[in-house]
């Protein structure tokens, strides 16, 4: 085990260097502006603690197994970590919709899920955490997502700040690190204040006039010059780029971004406008950088674009220094008219890389049909049926593909897709501009 003065790294260098890096039995407190800035440094220091092969212990309040498991992607296949549902019986419940997920436990990656059968039970959850812990060994890695999910189970902050007065010395004891989640616009002054005054660290993430910001509040045992103000970054190929490492702090050109994005993501600016709730008008002025969006709006359309609020704020340095991508940089992606029961669909680059070629991941589950082919493009497409089996119909003829087999189209597009076989099919599948 290491000591509690080792220095161990957060994952985003950046950060160390602000910071000082994190110190065994660190409780690390995200104050999250907008509910979602905090993910991306949660996966780099899941990802950090995957390669020193820690254990690590997620506790998630607001997502189903499944939906956390598509949010962590390749992290979640990692033996060494546990995942602690509180989810399944708390707000889920314990809905058949949810509890199904267990029944084919098999098909899933590698971490442990345990579920916690009551969850709106404190004593029952600090049980069930402490004794998974003390079933592991060496300096343990905590993710909790997130007290304020805590706070609407176990109705009031009361509850929440009794738990973190209790748990977050025991696990400074302990000697863990854990990440802490919480909204900053959903709790008091007060119970940030009480939060505050336990933690080693306390970091703000906010967003202001298209910026995304970190603030380190507090940093125990660390002289640390730049306290209480705001570093300014956004994420650039999945990696956290703060703005002094660029030499320029002018790199907003939002409606460019949001172009490029809704044209990969094969959406007509009428129907982003509807899934937004905007009108065409106020999309075809973003995007010509006559006006920016509300902030509602522009989170709106990160959502229904599938990115992270800071893919719009990325800066244009040369991305073609990048070779080797991960599971981190990859994106889920969805085409028009075909549902998520028909086909399940990742880009494998960052959605805003320029490149010729698009590499897509594709699975089609057993017995689904899909009237239509993935994209209306008149390029080549190049396709690799890693698992399964598939039919396609091109003009008249149908052609059957198996487990091996290359598909090459050269500006013909199939009208029909289907899934005959008894197991989900894996296709890699290849644009090309």
């Amino acid at each position: 085990m290491e000591s509690a003065q080792t220095q161990v790294s957060s994952g985003v260098s950046q950060l160390d260097e602000r910071l000082g890096g994190l110190f065994i039995g660190d409780n690390v407190v995200w104050y999250d502006d907008a509910g979602s800035l905090a993910a991306v440094f949660c996966k780099h220091f899941i990802h950090t603690s995957r390669l020193k092969d820690k254990d690590l212990i997620y506790v998630s309040f607001d997502r189903s197994p499944k939906n956390l498991l598509a949010h962590l992607g390749s992290l979640a296949d990692y033996p060494r970590m546990t995942i602690l549902d509180c989810f399944t019986h708390g707000k889920g419940a314990g809905s058949h919709v949810f509890l199904k997920f267990y029944e084919n436990r098999g098909e899933h990656p590698a971490c442990r899920i345990v579920q916690v059968a009551l969850p709106r039970d404190i004593d029952h959850v600090m049980d069930t955490l402490y004794g998974l812990h003390a079933e592991l060994e060496g300096d343990v890695r905590f993710v909790f997502e997130s007290l304020t999910g805590m706070q609407e189970l176990w109705e009031g902050e009361e509850h929440i700040g009794n738990f973190y007065a209790h748990s977050c010395p025991r696990l400074y004891d302990l000697n863990t690190i854990a990440y802490w989640i919480i909204e900053k616009r959903a709790h008091s002054q007060q119970l940030r204040a009480k939060i505050n005054q336990i933690a080693q660290v306390a970091i703000d993430l906010s967003v202001k006039r298209g910026k995304t910001a970190l603030t380190i509040l507090k940093a125990d045992q660390r002289p640390i010059e730049s306290l209480n103000q705001p570093h300014q970054y956004w994420i650039k190929d999945a990696r956290i780029v703060f703005e002094s490492e660029t030499g320029s702090a002018n790199r907003l050109d939002l409606g460019t971004r949001l172009k490029a994005l809704r044209t990969r993501r094969g959406l007509p600016q009428k129907e982003l406008a509807k899934r937004v709730g905007v009108t065409p008008s106020t999309i075809s002025q973003v995007e010509s950088n006559l006006i920016y969006p509300s902030l509602p709006a522009l989170f709106k359309m990160a959502e229904v674009l599938a990115v992270d609020v800071g893919t719009f704020f990325k800066g244009g340095p040369d991305r073609d220094a990048k070779v080797v991508f991960t599971d981190i940089d990859t994106s889920d992606a969805q085409f028009p008219g075909i549902g998520r029961e028909q086909l399940v669909v990742k880009l494998l680059t960052p959605l805003d890389l320029d490149t010729e070629a698009e590499p897509y991941l594709m699975e089609i589950p057993p017995g689904a049909k899909i009237a239509s082919h993935f994209f209306m493009h008149k390029g080549d497409e190049i396709g690799y049926l890693i698992q399964g089996e598939l039919q396609l119909k091109l003009e008249q003829s149908i052609h059957m593909v198996r487990s091996g087999d290359v598909i090459y189209l050269k500006r013909s597009i199939p009208s029909h897709w289907e899934n005959s076989g008894p197991t989900p099919a894996r296709l890699l599948w290849i644009k090309i501009r």
